[in-house]
């Protein structure tokens, strides 16, 4: 019952996402932004932690889902606006995901825990957090940096890149170091060796 329970879930996220108006290409095929990024998140979350339970997997399958539905652009372009916005978003995917488990047939403490998971709550100090966070970063750096670095001047990219590693667990970095970032590599070992 609990794979396809979790099977379920995953296809009402998928589903949610596949409505993405943003497309992103990959292998020349157009795919909705937050679907591809939520499968890349399972993905790596297998890979990284097999072990996981399920609230973890519906947390990374739901990282992003529906995030077009809040713009960046709606909120003031500094520090304090971009935070705001990063709080209403864990807020919205707690809310949506919250509704599929539900109607999936997942009980309420699962659903709790989902949205802790979702809004960040206890990063450092609760390893599943933790966990998530990992994920998310070597997500980042995997299939996002790459053109993220060419859009920003090195000294940016340096600062994100150390605000990134700051989040992640050493077993985070490992992962990290051991990924093919290729040209993109040199920016990480700059940030690293600054510190």
């Amino acid at each position: 019952m609990t794979d396809e329970r979790l099977d379920a879930a995953f296809a009402r996220i998928d589903e949610a996402n596949a409505q993405d108006p943003n497309l992103e290409r990959l292998d020349g095929q157009d795919f909705p932004k937050e679907l591809l990024y939520g499968r890349r998140m399972s993905a790596t979350l297998a890979m990284f932690a097999p072990e996981a339970d399920d609230a973890v997997k519906l947390a990374a399958r739901a990282q992003h889902v529906q995030r077009w539905k809040i713009p960046r652009s709606d909120f003031p372009m500094d520090r304090k606006g971009y935070l705001a916005w990063r709080q209403k978003l864990y807020g919205m995917h707690a809310e949506l995901a919250g509704e599929i488990l539900r109607e999936v047939g997942y009980d309420d403490a699962t659903i709790a825990r989902v949205g802790t998971l979702l809004r960040k709550k206890g990063l450092k100090t609760d390893p599943d957090v933790q966990l998530l966070e990992d994920v998310i970063c070597l997500v980042f750096l995997e299939h996002y940096f790459a053109e993220f670095s060419v859009k920003h001047d090195d000294d940016k990219v340096i600062d994100i890149l150390r605000k990134t590693w700051a989040k992640m667990s050493p077993r985070g970095h490992e992962a990290a170091l051991a990924l093919p970032l290729g040209e993109e590599r040199r920016l990480v070992e700059r940030a690293l060796a600054a510190d």
